[in-house]
């Protein structure tokens, strides 16, 4: 039998918050196939399945994947700075004169 992880059903709250949406009727149709098919109703399956994908799409947000050139270029920045411009020079400056600073 095929298997669904309701990764839902871990949150502890209350269903209070509600989501509307408009399909066309095949796709419907196909949800409800594929709910019926893991024994569970369409919310549960709707949720679950965009639960999942949200998930996903946060975590790949969140993370940076660097080549192994691109990481020794940053490691190697992170350890030896360069010096700073005249324009970074200045960018503080006005940051400085519009900042307060409790230091």
């Amino acid at each position: 039998m095929l298997n669904l992880t309701n990764l839902a059903a871990d949150i502890e709250e209350p269903r209070s918050a509600r989501m509307e949406q408009r399909t066309k009727p095949a796709i419907k149709a196909q949800i409800q196939q594929a709910a019926a098919l893991l024994g569970v109703d369409e919310t549960t399956f709707v949720t679950s399945v965009a639960l999942e994908r949200a998930k996903a799409t946060l975590a790949d947000h969140e993370r940076t994947l660097l080549s192994a050139k691109d990481r020794e270029m940053v490691l190697s920045m992170l350890e030896s700075p360069p010096a700073p411009t005249a324009a970074l020079r200045e960018a503080i400056a006005q940051h400085d004169a519009k900042v307060a600073s409790d230091v």
